[in-house]
């Protein structure tokens, strides 16, 4: 028997054929269009699903259940979702809407940061773990937590936003509207934000920095420029690498105070400067983790399963 995950986002619908070894089989991926309404959208999973069993050479009867990662505010006990500000569901059964169209009935959704956290736990570097967090450093801060197997999501269904923990009150202006977010230090965007800050005091001083050139060299400022450039010695982005893993250090001892995973994995774009960047967070957080010298620490690790991990866990829902 096989599974399908689906990785519903703002841009694009992705749906993959997965083995009961957590293998993706086939994958494909269509365009979202988030200004339709709702059920043209599920329409389009639905094509989606039929289209990569085809490809992949096994017919639906095949499929043993679906799981959908949405973003937003998914109600994983309904199969709802609740809200979502890229996307046009407002308490939306999209598993209900979903099994009308497959004849599919073992449908599942959660909220896609949830379902890569899931994804690590039962198929990633966190797959030994009982209890484990995963944040993903991109656009924004991402969180997913697993308490004792089972994703821990809240009594509304809101829970593990951890981009949104406060780590420097009237700090910077977040995109929820919060200020001092941990999401506004640490998420790729507020690493260009603090690698342009750096280059404007660089040019008004004078001071000669290789961020510079591989501006020029990218065509913009993006996650990789400060990191490149300290790896090579350049003194200002050592100073804007620095400072970025400071706050990033920071969010995550503050996670592992609050549940003491076994595992914590980092993914996302700025995840991919991989044992370079956790040479310089681990020694930082395991100074600031509470009861450091008395207890076993909480094993700080990359991500393995990059972009699939969304898909791979919304797989494996409601095992």
């Amino acid at each position: 028997m096989y599974r399908i995950g689906v990785d519903l986002g703002g841009t694009n619908i992705a749906a993959a054929v997965v083995n009961q070894n957590y293998q993706i089989i086939k994958k494909l991926s269509i365009p979202t269009g988030a200004n339709r309404e709702a059920n043209l959208i599920v329409y389009d999973i639905a094509t989606v699903c039929c289209d990569v069993c085809k490809e992949a050479d096994i017919a639906m009867s095949e499929i043993e259940a679906i799981g959908i990662a949405s973003p937003g505010i998914v109600d994983s006990k309904k199969g709802a979702v609740v809200y979502s500000c890229n996307l046009p569901f407002v308490n939306f059964n999209i598993c209900e809407e979903l099994s009308k169209r497959l004849g599919i009935k073992n449908i599942h959704a959660e909220n896609d940061a949830n379902a890569a956290a899931w994804g690590e736990a039962v198929a990633g570097v966190a797959r030994s773990a009982d209890n484990s967090v995963m944040i993903t450093l991109g656009t924004g801060v991402g969180g997913g937590v697993i308490i004792d197997g089972k994703v821990y999501s809240g009594f509304n269904f809101a829970g593990s936003e951890l981009g949104h923990i406060v780590i420097k009150s009237g700090g910077r202006r977040c995109g929820c509207g919060r200020l001092g977010c941990w999401e506004a230090y640490s998420s790729a965007t507020g690493l260009i934000n603090m690698t342009n800050e750096k280059l404007d005091e660089c040019e008004k001083s004078g001071r000669k920095t290789e961020m510079t050139e591989l501006v020029k060299k990218y065509g913009k400022v993006n996650g990789r420029v400060a990191f490149e450039a300290a790896r090579n010695g350049d003194s200002a982005a050592k100073e804007t690498v620095d400072e970025y893993v400071e706050y990033l250090a920071c969010g995550i001892a503050n996670i592992i105070n609050i549940f003491q995973p076994e595992v914590l994995s980092i993914g996302g774009g700025i995840s991919g400067e991989g044992q370079y960047l956790l040479d310089m967070v681990t020694p930082i957080v395991n100074s600031e983790r509470y009861g450091n010298k008395f207890i076993q620490s909480t094993d700080i690790r990359i991500a393995e399963l990059e972009n699939d991990a969304g898909i791979i866990g919304a797989a494996f829902l409601g095992i």
